[in-house]
């Protein structure tokens, strides 16, 4: 594909971006790498059952096309259909790449469709991360801009090969020992210092200072994006590489992966993105080809939805709607301004919930009615207003609830591991090896709060984290929040709020103790991770995972599938009673049809027991299988000890 500006060469029927041409640069991309690892759509995915997990595939077409050719336009497909042939060696899905090239346009598009059928010979499966990724030029691109406080010029890939670094704690971190440019000797590499939330992910890229060439990655919109405004994901690093995300569990884990079931039809379109390439004349400042790509970015936002891509699955503005209203006095997604009125323009046709937050106070505001966005609609709420959850005076807090940890204690970075872009700056909290900071700051007892006289600025550090031990090895830690209250309500309910900014491995825990026995289960799963009695501090296996332990499970299957064994997890927590004589707590869940031929369908409510001068715990569970409700035999259901 060429303009005159920009040409971009493909490989054919693969649909591999093996070349850019720009501003007599033959290349922009990486000619020493394979073509098929240059310019590449990919996807890793898992198949559940004991299949293959974590796939790593790059997307390759089986057939060319041209969809659209015209004086003012390209547009080429590179497609791959699935068949059952396949199971096991590639993504059950059909893929239809698409490039478009405009008449003028510095720069290129792609976005993808995406299609599970449905059909009994679809097998069920799951997509961890697809994307785009190019690798640039290493003996140009040196400089890097992810944001206007978060630029500098970068270690070479060379810089990362075991004779010039020493690996850390993950692959991913490595010390640059002996690196080209010896002003980086001494510093971390890590390309997760350099991811973004999703709401400020819009461009980043790459500068070549000789020529003067600017590389850039442009997401005008977030529609295909998962996990709202504060996921976070990857941008640029060390390679050069870009990359244009559209799925992944970074920083969330598995909650963010798209599950799919035998036969489920599924059909989604990544992007379009924009590949938008600049340049300034010799003798001008590089750097400022950051500033004019983020001009470039804004003029893509203001495009959106884009006129010109010829899929019918990708709609144009006039086949959208909005909805606009007035949150008083807070932000949505589609930030609002100082008076609180919001618009969320452009949306595609389907039926939608409506949630807010608020900074600073706990919970989700949720509009009381499902929205139904048509063609051309203009739908306005009017004023809504968050009532946050409140159940009495507040006897104390901790933080801010605003979805991050900014505020708490982040300290300073080991000096034999630092990133110099971090220092002194506001995003310190992605400097390498943070968590071992805790172990040098609290080495035999854990953190301990005290409500009224301690400072969570200088005294709640800004993530739980395990000690790392002489050995090199990590045990959990438990920290205390001390409080006094001059006066207790003894027939009253005291309740604990928690906001967590983000986790991974973890869990919230609640714990029943009779002063005889103590039980711990995972909330709000409902799984029995611990049993202390009689100064054993777990009976249970230790040595085991947590979901291994103490736990309900079926075993069932639906007409003409194999049967499926299924820890029952659930999704609610609530306390049912709690006296100075008993306390009883249910773990619910509830099964609607989306979740067809993932979980058995049933309505379950898992229940614990502890009384007073009981040596013991009783548990139970109600099944409940509602009219309509698909078909199903159960073979097997029980409660399994892992002693």
């Amino acid at each position: 594909m060429d303009n005159g500006l920009v040409q971009v060469t493909l490989s054919n029927p693969d649909g591999i971006v093996t070349g850019i041409r720009y501003n007599d640069i033959d290349n922009l991309l990486e000619g020493l790498n394979d073509e098929s690892n240059r310019g590449y759509w990919d996807v890793v995915w898992n198949s559940p059952d004991g299949g293959k997990t974590g796939v790593f595939e790059v997307i390759k077409g089986t057939d060319f096309k041209v969809i659209k050719e015209t004086d003012d336009q390209v547009e080429i497909s590179f497609s791959r259909p699935w068949d059952p042939s396949l199971q096991g060696k590639l993504v059950p899905l059909n893929i239809d790449k698409r490039f478009i090239l405009l008449r003028g346009c510095s720069g290129f598009y792609s976005y993808a469709i995406y299609e599970h059928v449905g059909s009994p010979e679809w097998p069920a499966f799951s997509i961890g991360e697809t994307r785009i990724a190019f690798k640039l030029r290493k003996d140009k691109f040196h400089y890097m801009a992810v944001a206007d406080n978060r630029q500098r010029f970068m270690p070479l890939p060379d810089d990362r090969m075991p004779a010039r670094c020493q690996r850390l704690a993950f692959a991913e971190a490595v010390l640059l020992s002996n690196p080209v440019e010896p002003e980086l000797r001494g510093e971390v590499d890590d390309k997760y210092q350099y991811s973004c939330d999703n709401k400020d992910n819009k461009v980043h890229g790459w500068i070549s200072m000789d020529p003067p060439v600017g590389f850039w990655q442009i997401t005008p919109s977030d529609e295909f994006r998962s996990g709202g405004p504060v996921k976070q994901n990857l941008t640029s690093h060390v390679g050069p590489t870009t990359l244009a995300m559209f799925l992944s569990s970074h920083y969330a884990g598995d909650d963010l992966t798209p599950n799919f079931a035998q036969g489920e039809a599924w059909r989604k379109v990544f992007g379009p993105v924009f590949i938008y390439v600049n340049s300034v004349m010799p003798g001008e400042d590089p750097v400022a080809l950051w500033d004019d790509a983020k001009i470039q970015m804004q003029h893509e936002v203001q495009s959106w939805p884009y006129s010109f891509p010829a899929s019918e699955d990708f709609p144009s503005a006039d086949q959208r709607g909005n909805v606009s209203g007035r949150l008083l006095n807070y932000q949505f997604w589609a930030k609002s301004d100082d008076n609180g009125y919001f618009s969320i323009n452009n949306i595609r046709v389907g039926n939608y919930n409506l949630y807010a937050w608020v900074p600073g106070f706990i919970g989700d505001y949720l509009y009381e009615t499902p929205i139904s966005i048509t063609p051309g609609c203009n739908i306005d709420v009017d004023e809504i207003v968050y009532q946050p959850p409140r159940d009495g005076p507040t006897l104390w807090e901790i933080g801010i609830p605003d979805r991050t940890a900014a505020e708490f204690f982040v300290p300073e970075s080991n000096p034999k591991f630092i990133n110099k872009l971090f220092v002194n700056h506001p995003d310190r909290f992605r400097q390498y090896g943070l968590w071992d900071r805790y172990s040098e700051l609290y080495p035999t007892d854990d953190l301990v709060y005290v409500a009224g006289e301690s400072n969570y600025s200088k005294d709640w550090f800004f993530a739980q984290v395990p000690r790392r031990k002489e050995d090199g090895s990590y045990q959990g830690t438990t920290w205390q929040i001390r409080f006094k209250l001059d006066s207790v309500n003894q027939g009253g309910t005291y309740k604990l709020r928690i906001a967590i900014a983000s986790a991974t491995l973890a869990e919230v825990q609640v714990v029943i103790d009779n002063g005889i026995l103590q039980v711990t289960l995972a909330v709000p799963d409902g799984i029995v991770t611990g049993i202390t009695y009689n100064g054993i501090d777990n009976l249970l296996e230790v040595r085991n995972n947590e979901t291994n332990r103490g736990y309900w499970d079926v075993v069932w299957n639906s007409t003409g599938t194999k049967g499926k064994f299924e820890r029952l997890k659930c999704t609610t927590y609530k306390v049912i009673l709690e006296t100075d004589d008993q306390i009883e707590l249910s773990f619910s869940r509830t099964w609607d049809v989306s979740l067809q031929g993932k979980l058995i369908p049933l309505n379950i409510d898992k229940r614990f027991i502890m009384l007073k001068g009981s040596s013991g715990f009783y548990s139970y569970a109600i099944y409940e299988h509602l009219e309509g409700w698909p078909g199903f035999n159960l073979h097997e259901t029980r409660i399994a000890f892992k002693l």
